[in-house]
């Protein structure tokens, strides 16, 4: 288990702004008039100012030095130049930053103008994830993207041009109108680009986007009635998987690829894989700032009954899902994480992650009798091609990928870990 000491943070900003909301998104991201910016990226900064203070008020430690900023969103490429360079001043002014930092910003094919490009390496950027979900125009098209294949193309040369070489692809199964042929076509298409990184997500449905609503209501808007059914997108999830390892793209985790990288002149291999997500699965500290971000810090003096209960490992906090509340100032969500709490999130977290999880590392808790819940539920899947053990690591099987929410379930203890909430400054 990783109970965080001593490392370097993984800073998120979130940026809700995009040019149209697409149909599948169910993330708390809107279009907005350009005068709305101005104002979230003062209050951004605010949030950035008041980070050491917020922490001491939630009993957490937070550390000086960060090892990862991640812009996300939203499109945070929508934002002025201006303000991109205001947002990572203030970011460098309040911790710092190692030089060796992995610095990505998001970005929708269609924005990375030459003038963007230049700010984003004035901004210190070297690694940029492309919105792309699809290759194919009509598929990319149908669910509101307004990029064609030929715009991510010349960006990703226009990229390469300016030296910021690191980029992610974004791809997605199950959009409407996507066959096993043209899925095949997107994965050929994101290899022949050799970029270093590739996130493969399967169409999410649910009520908290357009198309989900529609998908569950039985109707034909937002091209509905031609999104391929659960068991097409899970075998295009299965093609992928095959196609980028057969191209030397590696899964490092149930919706993550990373080319291989050859040793380096000194003998030390590096890796593509992305630094900022991995702090999430393998629970280091990050601080989130802006709408429906999302922060967990170790506590700092455990045992202090600042929250019911003691013994709490670290606290999760997050901001907001809504630009207004989040610009109105209302209470930050605060979850303590109990010591029996972290190591369940270590177990679902980290088999997330291909190289699985140390069995005996989870059996050190604070609530042993656990132990026998666990085998239990290890037993039953590894009877059902679930899981695999190898000697103390377990880890998901392919078919324990594609239901993985339905494994993590059975290791989690009925007690919930209650939640508060805390007035921001």
């Amino acid at each position: 288990m990783n109970n965080s000491n001593s490392m370097s943070l993984g800073l998120y900003i979130s940026v809700p702004f995009c040019r149209t909301k697409c149909s599948y998104c169910n993330f708390a991201s809107d279009v907005f008039s350009k005068s709305a910016y101005e104002n979230y990226v003062a209050r951004l900064l605010e949030d950035v100012a008041d980070s050491r203070q917020l922490a001491s008020d939630l009993g957490c430690a937070l550390e000086e030095s960060a090892d990862s900023i991640y812009l996300g969103g939203g499109t945070p490429s929508i934002l002025e130049a201006a303000q991109l360079l205001r947002l990572f001043a203030a970011v460098r002014n309040h911790f710092a930053i190692t030089p060796d930092a992995e610095i990505t910003v998001e970005c929708a094919p269609g924005t990375l103008t030459p003038a963007l490009i230049e700010t984003l390496q004035q901004c210190g950027v070297n690694r940029v994830s492309l919105g792309v979900q699809s290759f194919v125009d009509q598929e990319a098209q149908s669910v509101g993207r307004l990029h064609k294949r030929t715009t991510v193309l010349q960006e990703i040369a226009r990229l390469r041009d300016a030296g910021l070489a690191n980029i992610n692809i974004d791809l997605i199964a199950g959009l409407p109108h996507q066959t096993a042929d043209s899925w095949a076509y997107s994965i050929s298409e994101m290899i022949a680009t050799g970029v270093p990184h590739a996130s493969v997500y399967m169409l999410e449905v649910d009520e908290d986007s357009r198309l989900g609503r529609e998908l569950i209501a039985g109707g034909a808007r937002y091209h509905a009635h031609f999104v391929p059914n659960d068991d097409a997108t899970a075998d295009f999830y299965q093609q992928a998987r095959e196609m980028l390892a057969a191209a030397g793209i590696v899964q490092y985790e149930i919706s993550n690829f990373a080319r291989a990288v050859a040793a380096s002149d000194a003998g030390h291999s590096r890796s593509n894989e992305s630094r900022h997500n991995l702090k999430y699965w393998t629970r280091q500290p990050y601080v989130g700032f802006g709408v429906d971000a999302h922060s967990m810090l170790v506590a700092e003096d455990q045992n202090e009954g600042r929250y019911e209960g003691e013994g709490y490992q670290a606290i999760r906090f997050a901001t907001p899902d809504s630009l207004d509340a989040y610009m109105n100032r209302a209470p930050r969500t605060v979850t303590p994480v109990s010591g029996q709490a972290a190591i369940e999130e270590s177990l679902f977290l980290g088999l997330r992650l291909n190289r699985g999880i140390d069995i005996p590392g989870l059996q050190q808790g604070p609530r042993p009798e656990m132990a026998t819940v666990w085998e239990a539920a290890i037993r039953q899947s590894v009877l059902e091609g679930l899981l695999e053990q190898q000697g103390a690591t377990l880890r998901l099987t392919a078919r324990g990928r594609l239901l993985s929410n339905e494994v993590f379930a059975r290791f989690l203890a009925e007690e919930k870990v209650g939640t508060g909430h805390v007035n921001p400054r």
